[in-house]
């Protein structure tokens, strides 16, 4: 495993944060896990709505916290998992996200709940207001492997 990358991008408003989600996902590939951090109200959902737009899924992304876990289906599967219901790591390794997702690219919100029983190798999103910027947005991308070391080189933000 390769030392942490990472990138920051301040996106100014919803539709810059989908439009990241848009080139991320431009990215990715099946059986890739990304994991979005960030307070309520961040802009979690957005990016993932960007994210199913450049996938090509068929159905809108919209915050799954009642379900758990949305399958979107297109020319790339979305799943898109949210955690924060979950209180304990073992009501995730239940859920057993990584196996679920094999075919298509796993998406989860909250995933600190399920620290250690989430797969170790992920893109990293964190998304964080800009004090005093109600509208931006502070996106830090972090790869903990060369294979997603390989999306912030395409995202032409690695140096």
């Amino acid at each position: 495993m390769s030392k942490a990358n990472r990138t920051t991008i301040i996106t100014n408003g919803v539709a810059q944060t989908r439009a990241l989600g848009r080139r991320v996902a431009r990215l990715l590939r099946e059986g890739d896990v990304v994991f979005l951090q960030g307070t309520l109200g961040a802009g979690k959902t957005a990016f993932a709505q960007g994210v199913g737009q450049g996938l090509k899924v068929e159905t809108s992304v919209t915050s799954p916290t009642f379900v758990l876990l949305a399958r979107h289906d297109g020319p790339r599967r979305l799943y898109h998992a949210d955690l924060y219901r979950l209180t304990e790591p073992s009501e995730v390794a239940d859920l057993h996200l990584a196996e679920e997702a094999h075919d298509g690219v796993l998406l989860v919100e909250w995933p600190e709940r399920g620290m250690g029983v989430l797969p170790s190798e992920h893109l990293l999103i964190v998304l964080e207001p800009v004090e005093g910027e109600p509208k931006q947005r502070r996106v830090t991308i972090t790869s903990v492997s060369a294979r997603y070391d390989s999306v912030l080189d395409g995202l032409g933000a690695r140096g």
